[in-house]
């Protein structure tokens, strides 16, 4: 007979079993769900063309080539500072109250003063709303059972933003969220070794770079959407101070389904969640 419990009557790290398959709690299930229509759809575009009112692909196509050279710098230079944030500091705020809400106004109003700016501006302003999207994914990361104290939390965190986008190179069979963790499994290995042993007085350390660059590869795709919808003449500072808050919702979405899927590991195992999660997949998503 299949136990039937939801999530609350379910102690963690004490899975429930019908023969030798995992029952998930019904609670369980619903978060799971959420999690794969988050984590399987992560798309920036779709949400700001409803903003800007043209298909932000036709923008993307007139973006110089040497514009998205900058942007890719720009998004690798953030995330190398995202680094150092990430690993020094983000345990020592753990106990903060903080919302998703409150981390969206704030990118919002870094939007604005970028939008107002223009692209100019995008250099200056990247960082501070990457910053803002690192404490919130911390947040949620905390609210989802993680310790922010551990350096795999914190690796994990970072992760996020390669979750949220696709590499240039990505064919249909690379863009699942598992293919992406699993490409970048080696990466956050080597670096979490690396970090763990010297820490980061060697940044420069190749183990490092190829961590950052298997971040980079994805979250510039992101970036390049972004900047293009706050080149949009039209828009100014009101505009981008909505199309920071898409970013920043695009972010939290991919974070909240990332970590509900590590949480329910813990619990499940990483086998049994991967079966679910893709046998809901399948199912719904499109």
């Amino acid at each position: 007979m299949v136990d039937e419990r939801r999530t609350s009557d379910i102690r963690v790290g004490d899975p429930v079993y019908d023969g030798a398959a995992v029952v998930f709690g019904d609670a369980d299930l619903d978060d799971l769900e959420a999690a794969v229509l988050a984590l399987e759809n992560p798309s920036l575009i779709a949400r700001i063309t409803d903003v800007i009112g043209v298909p932000l692909e036709q923008v993307l196509d007139v973006l110089p080539a040497r514009a998205n050279v900058r942007l890719q710098k720009s998004a690798r230079i953030a995330l190398e500072k995202l680094l150092n944030v990430s690993v020094g500091t983000l345990g020592r705020h753990a106990d903060e109250p903080s919302s998703d809400l409150k981390h969206k106004l704030a990118g919002g109003l870094s939007g604005a003063v970028g939008g107002f700016f223009g692209m100019a501006a995008l250099a200056a302003e990247l960082p501070v709303t990457t910053s803002l999207i690192l404490r919130s994914i911390a947040d949620i990361a905390r609210s989802e059972g993680e310790d922010l104290d551990s350096l795999d939390t914190k690796l994990a965190c970072l992760e996020v933003f390669a979750l949220g986008g696709k590499a240039a190179t990505d064919d249909a069979a690379e863009t699942g969220y598992f293919a992406v963790r699993a490409a970048m499994a080696k990466a956050m290995t080597d670096a979490a070794k690396h970090i763990a042993e010297r820490g980061l007085t060697q940044e420069g350390a190749p183990v490092i770079a190829r961590f950052i660059a298997s971040i980079a590869s994805r979250f510039g795709t992101v970036v390049s959407e972004k900047a293009a919808a706050q080149a949009v003449p039209v828009l100014g500072a009101v505009g981008g101070a909505s199309v920071n808050v898409l970013f920043m919702k695009h972010f939290q979405d991919v974070a909240r389904g990332h970590f509900v899927v590590r949480r329910l590991e813990r619990r499940y195992g990483q086998d049994a969640v991967r079966r679910e999660y893709a046998r809901i997949a399948r199912e719904n998503v499109r």
